[in-house]
């Protein structure tokens, strides 16, 4: 599936409806290159209708053009927009009692919540992010149509569990036996090949661009052990037949490899977290282009956030944290494609860029460039539109004052390094006076985020000295 699932709206009338996008030709750019590894010196580049026009083609007719925004950037360097493969919207900050608050909140205050955390990630310089169970159309709808500005927004609509499995947030004394298939928050229970068959298809109904299912136990569901296997194989081949009929693919939580090897066998593509990877199962996934989305800092977050964890659940996200690194490590030695992801929940999404310090322990910075960049787009089936500042690709992009190929651990501090975040054509964040914020959007909204970046800060204020 792609983003043409929704319509976006030609009604003028409607408050939302954003105008023309800005001509813009920068000037005087290094353009960070993460395919080669390299930078293009001293390049101009041409913006229009949220296309990338060129990339050192000829400008001058533009600049003479009113109508145009020129900027030169002196050196400044161009970066394509950072895209986070695995985050969960639906677990927003704001209740403050950690992990166990967040299974009890409000549907209706979650989603009024969601596209604060949206603009945040904008702010860090993530132009697109992959949902991974929790985020439903109509945010992705209401992002794409400009009611609210956010990442462009890649979905799974609700994450498949069985009965007892990561999705099942129920406890072990909770003895209300669920429907088949009831969704709770970022995951939906089913059991047997019927229910598969079905719910896989009701996410792919409801505008889900991609399915995932939980392959095997997780940290944070009370009654399940990181080693469980989850599915059976029947029920796997279902959702995955699913998923190749509507032409998209199936991506799997799983962190044994047990529970790897039985997924890509039956044909996921896709493997998120793998902390407890070995050598023949990372060699396995790289035969088989099947994709690994690490998260590091979920569980060094987690760790560090005193009680945010119930103590079952602290045991088992010591017991993957220590191994995460080793992980990257056995997966980059074999070949895999790694994609960048932060699977943060509830007050910890403040430290969504502090995954790339993490990384920079084993993975040099060009590696986790392009993790965050033309991987993860290649993950997404967006390889020819997204991950490079280039010819017919989006115009979404960062404006740094510094190198990433240099030192990645410059997005740790995007207050300091990120000047502007550009998407689909439009300055969405800005900390520098010579791009400012596209005007389309209503004053009101501005405030609502004013307040909202008040609120982030204090939360940073409580993590000084993180990681």
């Amino acid at each position: 599936m792609t983003e043409s699932n929704a319509l976006p709206s030609k009604d003028k009338t409607l408050p939302w409806f954003q105008p023309p996008r800005h001509r813009y030709v920068l000037l005087n750019a290094n353009v960070v290159d993460p395919v080669r590894g390299m930078i293009l010196e001293s390049a101009s580049i041409h913006l229009y209708k949220g296309i990338v026009q060129s990339v050192n083609g000829n400008v001058k007719e533009w600049e003479s053009d009113p109508n145009t925004i020129t900027v030169n950037l002196e050196g400044k360097f161009v970066c394509p927009g950072l895209i986070d493969c695995h985050v969960h919207l639906v677990a927003v900050p704001g209740e403050g009692n950690g992990l166990e608050s967040l299974k009890d909140m409000n549907t209706s205050a979650s989603l009024l919540r969601q596209p604060l955390v949206c603009k945040s990630m904008l702010e860090r310089g993530f132009t697109t992010v992959r949902d991974c169970g929790g985020a439903l159309f109509p945010l992705k709808q209401a992002i794409e149509q400009g009611v609210h500005p956010g990442p462009r927004l890649f979905i799974a609509g609700h994450a498949l569990s069985q009965t007892g499995g990561h999705g099942d947030m129920r406890g072990i004394l909770n003895d209300y036996e669920c429907c088949g298939g009831a969704a709770q928050g970022v995951g939906r229970v089913i059991d047997g090949v019927p229910d598969c068959l079905k719910y896989a298809r009701e996410e792919i109904r409801e505008g889900a661009d991609f399915l995932k299912i939980m392959g095997g136990g997780g940290v944070a569901s009370p009654t399940d052990k990181i080693e469980n296997i989850q599915f059976s194989d029947e029920e796997i081949k279902a959702i995955v037949t699913v998923a190749s009929n509507a032409g998209t693919y199936v991506t799997s939580h799983s962190y044994t490899p047990k529970a790897i090897q039985q997924a890509i066998s039956l044909g996921v593509k896709g493997i998120e977290h793998g902390n407890l990877i070995d050598e023949t199962t990372a060699r396995m996934m790289a035969e088989k282009e099947v994709f690994l989305t690490p998260t590091l800092v979920t569980y060094a977050a987690m760790a560090r956030f005193k009680g945010f964890l119930p103590p079952a659940s602290a045991k088992k996200n010591e017991e993957v944290l220590k191994s995460g690194l080793r992980a990257i490590k056995i997966a980059e030695e074999a070949g895999v494609s790694i994609c960048f992801g932060t699977d943060l929940l509830g007050d910890l999404h403040f430290a969504q860029s502090r995954e790339f310090k993490l990384r920079r322990q084993v993975q040099s910075s060009e590696n986790i460039l392009r993790s965050a960049t033309v991987n993860s787009a290649l993950l997404l089936r967006q390889e020819k539109f997204l991950g490079q500042v280039a010819a017919g690709f989006a115009a979404d992009l960062m404006v740094l004052n510094a190198n990433p190929l240099e030192d990645i651990t410059i997005f740790d501090m995007p207050e300091q390094h990120i000047l502007a975040t550009m998407k689909d054509g439009r300055v969405l964040s800005s900390r520098w006076s010579k791009l400012g914020i596209s005007s389309e959007r209503p004053e009101a909204s501005n405030k609502i985020i004013d307040v909202f970046c008040s609120f982030e800060d204090d939360r940073k204020g409580r993590f000084a000295g993180f990681i």
